[in-house]
């Protein structure tokens, strides 16, 4: 049976453990996934049902990590997608999808990796279905977006973050010609 609170337990299943009784294998996974937030507008209705122009989808998203506790962060996916056409706004739906990630023995880079990559990648699939659910329940098509390379977004953040530190370093501090 599981040890009360040790909320890690379940996701390493059959894994050895040292010879001294420690577990220092790496482990991570998702531990649980929910809606945090959903906001859904129709702000046209009826009238934006009639409107034949093609419309301008826009979508945003980011992802964050909140440290819960030692073993736990939260990882939170938001997503922003608006609809317009000529006329007006079709809709807004801007959801927050969020996921409670285990992570032990992992070294820093591979947490920040999994945390940043991995856990928005396995998120993703339900947040999209959150996404079409909720276009199709404002009276639309339901909205399928397109997957996302989270891992390729991630190291293109990696690469810019150290061209930038490289270009900062590079430069004289202010006041120095």
């Amino acid at each position: 049976m599981a040890d009360e609170g040790d909320v890690l337990t379940d996701l390493n299943l059959d894994s050895a453990s040292a010879s001294n009784g420690a577990d220092n294998e790496p482990v991570a996974g998702v531990i649980s996934q929910y809606v945090k937030d959903l906001s859904v507008e129709n702000p046209n209705a009826p009238a934006s049902f009639q409107w034949q122009s093609q419309p301008n989808i826009d979508l945003q998203f980011n992802i964050g990590a909140t440290q819960i506790n030692e073993e736990v962060h939260e990882v939170e996916l938001k997503i922003k997608v608006s609809s317009k056409v000529t006329e007006g706004d079709q809709f807004l739906v801007e959801l927050a999808y969020c996921g409670l990630v285990g992570l032990r023995n992992l070294p820093d880079e591979h947490a920040h990796a999994f945390l940043y990559a991995e856990a928005p990648r396995i998120l993703f699939p339900f947040a999209r279905r959150v996404i079409a659910d909720a276009t199709r329940d404002l009276g639309f098509q339901p909205l399928m977006v397109d997957p996302i390379d989270f891992n390729g977004l991630y190291l293109q953040q990696l690469q810019r973050r150290a061209e930038e530190d490289a270009a900062a370093g590079a430069q004289p501090p202010a006041g120095q010609a």
